[in-house]
């Protein structure tokens, strides 16, 4: 009698548990009856479980709150959810739900952040596309405390917010962005580079430096390395590196056109009166130019002018220089480096 017992009640715990597993999967796989429709979820970051899966409830995304924290639970999911805020077309089974939510597939939006900006023009783009508030964002940048966190205490945000596409939820805080960038820097300024710096007896801030120059002077490819070689050339023998970018950078106000004044200005960023490099980046670099800046042309260029319509002529000699500025910028002063 105990024996047929056992086996009744064995045979009705496994019938139980196939029948909640069937459920379970039932419920998990099959969306809810209910009307087609967007709904839109915010979690929080570091929120609890709990109060997610209440949310999703309240919203409508599931059904049964119950079971879906179960499941969650039972694979170790909760704590695989990204916070962020999430677009669910409905009806959606509650494993997608999951899935979604695990993978981090929330509503991000999309920022392209070209070459060559300023910290306060990245700023201005961000506030534009409606992403960050500018004065919020400058703020953030410069305080020493977000420096020290990004390893940036001792130079400063410029030039370390790395062009690229980035895609952030529309609720990411002005600190969010700044550290996401910062290390995308650190990303794709990777070791190999840092080694190649060190082989040029450059640091890393210097070789930033540098990429700056090189991004400002030309938006042509094939012509960094050319730009590059003529820096490293004048590097080497002492020559100032004349370039107007810098002069531009270190000037409070720039009309759109650079005079002799300008050029005389002794801030710290005139390249016409300094030697070596200015004391930080002028812009944001994008890899290409670091990668110049890294492997400069074995060439023995030290000049070069603009033709106007985007790319530069290179020169050895300063009579073939002069030559190249009575050509293409008569009428305008030529730049002896830059």
């Amino acid at each position: 009698m105990a024996v047929k017992y056992l086996l009744f009640t064995f045979y009705f715990a496994a019938l139980s548990a196939l029948l909640f597993g069937a459920f379970l999967l039932a419920f998990l796989f099959r969306p809810p009856l209910q009307e087609p429709q967007r709904v839109e979820v915010k979690v929080e970051r570091g929120e609890p479980l709990s109060a997610i899966v209440q949310r999703l409830k309240d919203h409508g995304v599931i059904s049964n709150e119950r079971l879906f924290s179960f499941w969650a639970r039972l694979w170790g999911l909760d704590k695989k959810i990204h916070w962020g805020l999430y677009r669910f077309e409905l009806p959606l089974p509650p494993r997608q739900v999951l899935d979604q939510m695990q993978l981090g597939k929330g509503v991000f939006h999309r920022v392209t952040v070209p070459e060559g900006l300023t910290v306060r023009e990245t700023a201005e783009l961000l506030e534009k596309v409606a992403l960050a508030n500018k004065e919020r964002f400058l703020a953030e940048a410069a305080k020493s405390e977000l420096l020290s966190v990004v390893g940036l205490e001792a130079r400063g945000i410029e030039g370390y917010l790395f062009p690229n596409t980035y895609y952030f939820t529309p609720f990411a805080t002005e600190r969010d962005i700044v550290i996401a960038m910062v290390e995308q820097f650190r990303a794709s300024f990777n070791s190999r580079l840092e080694e190649r710096a060190r082989e040029m007896g450059l640091d890393v801030h210097q070789a930033v430096t540098l990429a700056s120059l090189i991004e400002k002077e030309t938006g042509i490819d094939e012509e960094r390395p050319l730009i590059s070689a003529v820096f490293h050339n004048r590097l080497r023998a002492r020559i100032p590196l004349q370039s107007d970018p810098t002069v531009i950078y270190g000037m409070k106000r720039f009309s759109g056109t650079l005079t002799r004044k300008d050029l005389r200005n002794p801030t710290p960023y005139n390249t016409y009166r300094i030697p070596g490099l200015p004391p930080g980046p002028i812009c944001s670099p994008g890899l290409a130019s670091l990668r110049a800046a890294l492997q400069p042309a074995r060439v023995p260029y030290l000049y070069f002018v603009s033709r106007n319509d985007g790319s530069n002529v290179f020169s050895v000699s300063l009579a073939e220089h002069n030559r190249a500025v009575r050509m293409y910028q008569s009428g305008k002063r030529g730049r002896a480096g830059g």
